[in-house]
């Protein structure tokens, strides 16, 4: 009863807080926006840096402005968590105005670390315990003269492609509220694709800036280990390196993400965090060197794309060729689902348990880690006795061989998970290069964004964004299309699922429900390849525009 109660008092002092600190914003904070405003809303993050540097922008009005749409898309899907606008008011009047990212405003997932502030990722317990300084992130940050000003929802342990916990409650997504806007940087993504921020950062271990920016219709670039600062911040899972997260950009316009990276990296973040390499960013030229040769992979094998997804892979496809480019399809790589096997065995390989130790009773658990966590604690012998019968009777290769690992790992076992990594990455690294391969180009997730609660067998289905993060390619993905409820509708007498996941995964896809939601492809380069990624990125985006077949962001009408 007791851990229930300081649970139940927890969550509500944090809304609380939240609520008197937009309640106590200055009354201009609260006024409708204006049509100067929505002007300055509309233009791109280098216009507005450009403006402040030169003096005809002020940061504090384009903190105005971006604070007020901010406050807006929270209102409309419940995606900030500490709002730090009060105090950016007083950065805003102090900021570089001559850094490469002066005056601008920037929104950052809860787990970043602020100086007097909490970073709980959604866990009651950690709820009024503020972290001590600056995380090496957000202290580049204002030397480069940036406003952080919001910080945006998650889902507890961090470990879900939706972003729902106690604490601060669920984020919808802007296009649906039916639908999760991703995880575990949902927050985030929902933020940009209303409006209320132009320049984001999340963190991926398994797509959690990748999903999040497919489902609701944003972009980003997964950066490979060390190339992003990390120092400083809160993690559900510390110490885990053998599946790593890493910080990385999100924005709203493929624009503002060379303009939010160049900036980054010209403030030499190898200064502010020891694990950053020293690599400054590189200019690639795609258009005038060598033909580009993309590997398509069109199915890991685990999960099929539905319709949808599919559709928006080959509309690329299409571009591409039309263009002149070398188009390959991967038939016969390193296995995908033996990465996601003993990919999943190193994220886990405590059993999920430090991601899930400072639940309190009766808080929420993502239905998919409840799950995982219930396999974890099966005896062994009956693990082998399921994956017997999934194998022998089902037929079901690729659910068995998931079952049967799950398990917490030795140190031993563990090891050899990590030696079984590296040759996986080598049998990958030979494959792209004795074939000449500059990208690979395939789906972020086998389908769009997902309901609400659909995590408990949705969680499974993450290979497409999953195997980049065992690679530690840099991996980008993008907006192209929106589902089309006439285009995309399963033919339920063609389908016919291979195994237990995709049986699974397929029983959350509604083509008519789901009408209108984003749809992105992802764009993969291998390891520390990110100036490359964007520029395949400009190419497909500048193919799709001249075409006609842009993707068009989303423009929330305000009340």
């Amino acid at each position: 009863m007791l851990p229930n109660l300081a649970h139940r008092k927890a969550c509500a002092a944090k809304r609380e807080e939240r609520e008197e600190r937009i309640r106590n914003l200055p009354e201009e904070y609260h006024a409708p926006i204006t049509v100067e405003e929505e002007r300055l809303l509309a233009r791109p993050a280098a216009e507005i840096i450009a403006g402040i540097q030169a003096g005809s922008l002020t940061p504090s009005a384009v903190l105005l402005a971006y604070s007020k749409k901010a406050l807006k898309a929270h209102a409309a899907t419940n995606c900030l968590t500490e709002v730090l606008i009060a105090k950016a008011d007083a950065w805003a009047k102090a900021c570089n105005t001559q850094g490469p990212l002066a005056g601008m405003p920037v929104s950052l997932k809860d787990t970043a670390g602020f100086e007097g502030e909490d970073s709980c990722i959604g866990y009651s317990a950690w709820v009024g315990k503020p972290m001590q300084k600056d995380g090496a992130l957000v202290r580049l940050l204002k030397d480069a003269g940036a406003v952080p000003f919001v910080k945006t929802n998650v889902p507890v342990t961090l470990l879900s492609f939706e972003s729902a916990n106690d604490v601060f409650g669920a984020t919808t997504n802007p296009h649906n509220k039916a639908y999760s806007p991703g995880g575990s940087t949902g927050g985030e993504a929902a933020l940009l694709a209303y409006g209320g921020s132009r320049l984001g950062i999340g963190t991926d271990v398994a797509g959690s800036v990748r999903a999040p920016a497919h489902f609701s219709g944003v972009y980003s670039i997964k950066a490979s280990m060390h190339r992003f600062m990390k120092t400083g911040n809160a993690t559900s899972m510390p110490g885990q390196e053998g599946i790593p997260a890493v910080y990385s950009p999100m924005t709203r316009t493929l624009e503002d993400l060379e303009t939010f990276w160049r900036a980054i990296m010209s403030m030499k973040p190898w200064e502010y965090d020891h694990s950053v390499l020293p690599i400054p960013w590189r200019e690639v030229d795609l258009v005038s060197g060598k033909p580009i040769r993309w590997g398509v992979l069109w199915d890991d094998g685990v999960v099929a794309p539905s319709p949808a997804c599919k559709r928006a892979l080959e509309m690329v496809v299409e571009e591409l060729r039309a263009h002149g480019h070398d188009i390959v399809e991967i038939t016969s790589p390193p296995s995908p689902y033996e990465g996601l096997k003993f990919g999943s065995q190193l994220l886990l390989g405590e059993a999920a348990k430090l991601s899930t130790r400072p639940i309190r009773r009766g808080e929420f658990n993502d239905p998919g880690v409840v799950q995982a966590r219930k396999m974890f604690a099966q005896p062994q012998l009956v693990k082998s006795l399921y994956a017997f019968y999934l194998r022998r009777v089902k037929g079901d290769e690729a659910y068995a061989g998931l079952v049967e690992n799950w398990s917490e790992k030795t140190v031993e076992q563990y090891l050899g998970l990590i030696a079984q990594r590296e040759g996986y990455r080598d049998q990958w690294f030979q494959k792209l290069r004795d074939e000449a391969i500059d990208f690979i180009l395939t789906v972020p997730n086998a389908l769009p964004a997902t309901h609400h609660g659909s995590m408990k067998n949705g969680f499974k289905g993450c290979g497409y964004t999953f195997l980049w993060n065992i690679l530690d390619y840099s991996a980008g993905v993008m907006p192209v299309t929106h589902v089309d409820k006439e285009l995309d509708a399963l033919k339920n007498d063609e389908f016919k699922p291979r195994n237990a996941i995709e049986r699974q995964m397929y029983m959350l896809y509604d083509a008519a429900k789901m009408h209108g939601l984003p749809v992105g492809v992802q764009v993969v380069g291998k390891r520390l390849e990110e100036e490359k990624v964007l520029e395949g990125m400009k190419l497909i985006e500048g193919y799709l525009r001249e075409s006609g077949k842009a993707y068009t962001l989303l423009e929330p009408a305000d009340s």
